[in-house]
Parts: C-alpha cells; sequence; structure tokens
C-alpha cells in the first residue's frame, strides 16, 4: 500500500513510519514539524525506496489536496494531533485548531480525493485516537474501557479528540467516507518527545533533578509500548472492518508512582552513579482535572484481529531506559526546545 501518514514525525507517528517501511509499504510522511516533531525519529527509513516527505500543517486545505493528488495514496493514517494535556490547559486553542479543525480538513481533502478517483473499494481513512476520551475509571480493576463506553472527555486536549472521532463517525456516516477509528492507551518508548512522564523521569533522573510525581501518584495508566502500538495500528488499518472502533491497550496498568519507581529501578541497575534514584521523587500540586484512572479493555481487537500486545511494562520500561542512556545525541537538543523542563498546565 501507500500510506499518507500525518504527524509521521511524531512520537507515534514516526513509529508507525518505521514499521511501515519495515513492512514494505510506500510512506508519504506529512508533517508540519511543530516542536514536538523530529524527522530525526524517521532518520534510519528516511532513504529508503518508497518514502516521501511532505512539510505540510493539516490545517492547511489546499496544501493537503495537493498532497492527494500527488501522491494518490491508498489509505490515509491520520495521527498528527497537539497531544500534550498540560499545554492544553495552558493554551487549548491550539488543541481545538489542529485536532478538531485539522481532522475536518483532513476528512474533506480524503473525502475529495477518493469522490474522485471513484470510490476505490480498498481506501481507508484511519483515524488515531485516544482512551482519554471515555473520561475517568473508578478504582474497580474490573471496569474498563470498551469501545461502548460513552464519551466524557474532561480536559480541553481530550475533548478536541473526542470532537475529532465525532467528525470521523459523521463522515463515515452521512457521506459513506471508509474510516477505521482506533482509541489507544498511554503510549511509551524510544524517541518519546520529553515532556510526557516516562522521559521525564529518566531525564531528570539522570540529571539529578526532582522527579515530579502529581498529586499523590495514585493514577492509574494501561501502558502499552509504541512499536507494539504500530504493529496494531498497521494491523487495524488492513484488517480492520470499515465504520468500526478497536481500543488498543496494553494489559499493563500501573499506578504513576509505582511506574516511576521502576524506571528509578532499571537507572539504579544500568546506571549506577547517582543510585538510589527513588530517592529523587517529588510530590506536586496534581493537574487541574487529572483523571484518576484509565483502562482498556482488548476484548475486540483482540476476538477479531488476533492481536495482543508483546512486551510488558517491566521489559518495555528497561528497552525504553536503555534506548535514552545509548542515544544522548537524540535527547539533549530537544531539552532546548519551548516549554521543555518546564512545569506546564497548572490552571
Amino acid at each position: 500500500m501507500k500510506i499518507l501518514v500525518t504527524g509521521g514525525a511524531g512520537f507515534i507517528g514516526s513509529a508507525v513510519v518505521r514499521q511501515a517501511m519495515r513492512d514494505g509499504h510506500e510512506v508519504v510522511n506529512l508533517d508540519a514539524l511543530t516542536y514536538a516533531a523530529n524527522l530525526e525519529n524517521v532518520a534510519d527509513v528516511a532513504g529508503m525506496p518508497g518514502y516521501a516527505f511532505e512539510q505540510v500543517d493539516i490545517r492547511d486545505r489546499s496544501a493537503l489536496d495537493r498532497v492527494f493528488a500527488q501522491h494518490k495514496p491508498d489509505a490515509v493514517m491520520h495521527l498528527a494531533a497537539e497531544s500534550h494535556v498540560d499545554r492544553s490547559i495552558d493554551g487549548p486553542g491550539a488543541f481545538i485548531e489542529t485536532n478538531v479543525n485539522g481532522t475536518y480538513n483532513m476528512l474533506e481533502a480524503a473525502r475529495a480525493w477518493w469522490t474522485r478517483e471513484g470510490k476505490p473499494e480498498g481506501f481507508r481513512f484511519h483515524h488515531i485516537s485516544t482512551d482519554e476520551v471515555f473520561g475517568s475509571l473508578p478504582a474497580d480493576p474490573a471496569v474498563k474501557f470498551t469501545e461502548d463506553t460513552p464519551y466524557d472527555p474532561r480536559s480541553p486536549y481530550s475533548a478536541s479528540k473526542a470532537a475529532s472521532d465525532h467528525l470521523v463517525r459523521a463522515w463515515h456516516e452521512t457521506y459513506g467516507l471508509p474510516v477505521v477509528l482506533t482509541n489507544c492507551s498511554n503510549n511509551y518508548g524510544p524517541y518519546h518527545f520529553p515532556e510526557k512522564l516516562v522521559p521525564v523521569v529518566i531525564l531528570r533522573a539522570l540529571a539529578g533533578e526532582p522527579i515530579p510525581v502529581y498529586g499523590d501518584g495514585g493514577n492509574v495508566r494501561d501502558w502499552l509500548y509504541v512499536e507494539d502500538h504500530a504493529d496494531a495500528l498497521l494491523l487495524c488499518l488492513q484488517k480492520g472492518q470499515v465504520g468500526r472502533s478497536y481500543n488498543i491497550g496494553g494489559e499493563n496498568e500501573a499506578t504513576n508512582i509505582d511506574l516511576v519507581r521502576t524506571i528509578c529501578a532499571h537507572l539504579d541497575e544500568l546506571r549506577p552513579d547517582g543510585a538510589p534514584h527513588d530517592r529523587l521523587i517529588t510530590f506536586v500540586t496534581d493537574r487541574p482535572g487529572h483523571d484518576r484512572r484509565y483502562a482498556i479493555d482488548p476484548s475486540r481487537i483482540r476476538a477479531e484481529l488476533g492481536w495482543r500486545p508483546s512486551v510488558t511494562v517491566e521489559e518495555g520500561l528497561r528497552r525504553t531506559v536503555a534506548w535514552y542512556l545509548a542515544n544522548e545525541d537524540w535527547w539533549r537538543p530537544l531539552l532546548d526546545r519551548e516549554g521543555v523542563g518546564r512545569r506546564l498546565g497548572t490552571g
């Protein structure tokens, strides 16, 4: 297939690009190269035959029309989005413009292309979203998000993603655009921009600086290794039922404080200088509207597509720590980007 991947220089998008190229697909990587993007994320595949890069903002409809006409993709994987909850609290406008208006532009550009080409049966528009659209779960481990869980977003970020999900479904129901949707749990792994929890913990610990943990550290997340996620996304694109949504979870629930302590334990072993690193843990004022628990029931993707994660959170975190230790030349320059290293989203 020739796949148009939006946001392909970001964290999850670049994992999709790398996996798609390894699988033998052609890839058109479309990215605006905003603060969290980095072309180094795809440097390993950028020189391969069948790869193309377009620096385009999804808010620019005319540029999107040109990309569709020029590259004639067989499918779209739409990952381009503003994604940091804390930044959405400080500046929600950018999240509405990109995640809502940008998704509208992508849908309209894709629909125009699909219609002009005679509505080819194999075309797919795969919209990649988050479990945060479902809101917060109670502590009961038996209660998890399913594809039928009502939407209940609590932050500007999750509200903007919920809106984009609804647009995608509406374009399928109204115009017949062949879509697939996925909602994933928290990703982690190599090439993670250093503003999210896992890379923040690793880099703060390496610098001997306080490791901030929101509230009491008891917030629960389901952790999904990014390369497992990329594999699941490509499977859903090719084998998922049109008009259907699939929840992609890591089957690895952990409290934030337990996750942080696990990372510190791996650092104690792999970089003993500065051990014990958990002495740096510092509890800070909680994020406004911080959802208490997320957990995904992955029964549908397991039953219909045969997918399960291959990496436990323990092994995935060890791989991630080792990757950051070996790739300082990747993350060091990113520390100078706007907002990195500062507490954001205090309301």
